[in-house]
């Protein structure tokens, strides 16, 4: 089931456009809006990213914030506003970057497109090793980007960015979480890690269908409409 999403204005969002950078980055097009999401050191095609209104920051591992890469972004993109959580925006403040904190509970507006923060904590790796400040973000009311968490926002998500690999994450895990979440269709993301990302496909393309999830894969450099 399609659940309708509403902007800030009150006027339904009926579609976005999605660009896979690779891993964690997308350039997410919604009514005009475009948000670079974790530019992070799996991936280099968002150097070519432009027009770009937000730079959205889960967390500060590197494979979702590579500083350099950010720096060369908002080069090339300065009316960009970063937005992220208060443990990542204690590295961009020593480094000079502005930014926006929407941690847990909180929530932004810019240009009309509202984000919201969802969880605490990044998902396990093995007790508390790399546990970080992780926020999941909810974009447009439409668009679920969880970073690294299997967080459940407690409401109806059209549009899911699915991990599917990691140190923290199985298979199993990412295919469990997406029938939680029920949404009208996921992506895969966080599949960096292998290089044969279909092997990490292949499980969710074949079950979550049955349970009525469209799952759609997005090549790098691919970019689909939603």
């Amino acid at each position: 089931m399609q659940y309708p999403a509403v902007s800030a204005a009150g006027l339904f969002i009926e579609c976005m456009n999605i660009t896979k950078y690779g891993h964690c980055c997308l350039l997410i097009d919604i009514d005009g809006v475009r948000i670079l999401t974790d530019p992070g050191s799996y991936s280099t095609l968002q150097s070519e990213a432009t027009d770009v209104d937000v730079v959205l920051i889960t967390h500060e591992h590197p494979d979702h914030l590579h500083v350099d890469s950010l720096k060369d972004v908002l080069s090339r993109n300065s009316n960009a506003q970063v937005v992220t959580n208060a443990s990542v925006g204690k590295i961009l403040g020593a480094e000079g970057i502005e930014y926006h904190n929407v941690s847990h509970g909180e929530k932004i507006d810019i240009k009309g497109i509202v984000i919201e923060g969802f969880g605490e904590k990044h998902e396990e790796i093995y007790k508390d090793f790399g546990q970080v400040e992780n926020t999941g973000y909810f974009i447009g009311g439409k668009l679920f980007y969880p970073g690294d968490a299997f967080y459940n926002p407690e409401r109806p998500v059209d549009v899911l960015a699915l991990p599917v690999s990691g140190p923290w994450c199985t298979i199993a895990d990412a295919v469990e979480y997406a029938l939680t979440i029920k949404p009208r269709v996921a992506f895969p993301v966080h599949d960096g890690f292998t290089p044969l990302p279909g092997s990490v496909h292949g499980i969710p393309k074949k079950y979550l269908p049955e349970a009525g999830i469209e799952f759609v894969v997005i090549g790098i450099g691919e970019t689909k409409e939603f």
